[in-house]
């Protein structure tokens, strides 16, 4: 088959690279569903390989996400014997419209291959970033390696930079070339670096997420509330002192759990000054922030000091009147 063919001239340029004392790079091959149905395909692959001295994991074995979902039990098989024979493999064009979770929570493939249809509106649109978002944060959470495919602009390489995507792909960096060319870029070590300060080119909410990334060293509790709705919810991070917060209802509700934590001389004051009707008193007297330190209960039953600082911002298409609180804990040595 030409999948084999394809195989086997792989294997000889590995093999070529290594007697030129160049160190090989691993190869990603694609293998169509029918290798699914092949008798021992992880074995002769492993066979091929073995027969030009190659260490297994410079091939990686593609199976697109169709294919996946089209022979589950075949891929479930098929992906414990490559691991089994230590290969890789990875799943291309993940994202293209068939996407199965429980298949990559089953299966856990080493590498999944973002599909190019996701970069389709050049990272700028917001449900594209959140989509994308989305599954860097659950391969990474997994050990997933992954590669974003077909990168052609500026704006999708600096988006994907600030979001944990491993491996980026696409013209931005190369067309398709011989293989002399390719040989002797790996001599070079010729790599696309991108000469631009990435800080500058990058999309608006790239930058969000990076200023979002520092506040949270230094707030790791953020609350947005809205004084209009009596309404709130809650952006909160792995080190706050207490994670039993509700993370969205009503502002009346946030304060009187937020006083059940306090410390029994802190409740009283905490709720005078929180209270809904004293922060609309507040920011109608022109009031911009306001911060109070209290002693409150953490998870582990210990009373530590925490900063709440509020600050009054005024929604320009509503005209509603938000708050944002910011809470801090303060170091070990202030427990009380």
């Amino acid at each position: 088959m030409l999948d084999w063919y394809v195989v086997e001239n792989v294997c000889c340029f590995l093999a070529h690279l290594k007697k030129m004392n160049i160190e090989p790079i691993p190869v990603s091959v694609n293998f169509s569903r029918w290798h699914l149905h092949e008798e021992n395909m992880p074995k002769h692959l492993a066979e091929v390989m073995d027969s030009h001295n190659l260490e297994h994991r410079l091939i990686v074995v593609e199976i697109t996400e169709s294919t996946m979902i089209q022979e589950e039990e075949l891929m479930r098989k098929t992906a414990a014997q490559l691991h089994e024979y230590g290969f890789e493999f990875s799943v291309d064009d993940f994202g293209s419209g068939l996407s199965s979770l429980s298949m990559v929570a089953d299966t856990l493939p080493d590498e999944i291959k973002i599909d190019k249809s996701l970069l389709k509106k050049n990272c700028e649109d917001e449900s594209e970033r959140v989509i994308l978002e989305s599954i860097f944060l659950f391969a990474n959470r997994l050990n997933i390696r992954t590669v974003a495919e077909g990168v052609e602009t500026k704006e999708q390489f600096a988006f994907l930079r600030t979001c944990n995507c491993n491996l980026i792909q696409g013209f931005y960096f190369d067309r398709p070339m011989p293989e002399d060319d390719f040989k002797q870029c790996l001599i070079n070590r010729c790599i696309h670096m991108e000469e631009e300060d990435i800080l500058q080119i990058q999309h608006k909410s790239a930058t969000v997420n990076l200023l979002l990334q520092a506040i949270y060293m230094r707030y790791p509790l953020i609350i947005f509330g809205n004084l209009n709705r009596n309404s709130f919810y809650m952006m909160t991070y792995e080190n706050f002192t207490s994670k039993s917060c509700p993370s969205t209802g009503t502002m009346d509700d946030l304060i009187e759990h937020g006083a059940s934590t306090m410390h029994p001389e802190d409740r009283d004051r905490w709720k005078a000054m929180f209270c809904l009707e004293n922060q609309l008193r507040l920011y109608k007297e022109g009031e911009k922030e306001f911060h109070m330190i209290t002693r409150q209960m953490g998870d582990d039953g210990i009373y530590r000091k925490v900063e709440t600082s509020n600050y009054f911002v005024k929604c320009q298409t509503t005209d509603e009147i938000l708050v944002i609180s910011l809470c801090n804990n303060f170091a070990r040595g202030e427990e009380l």
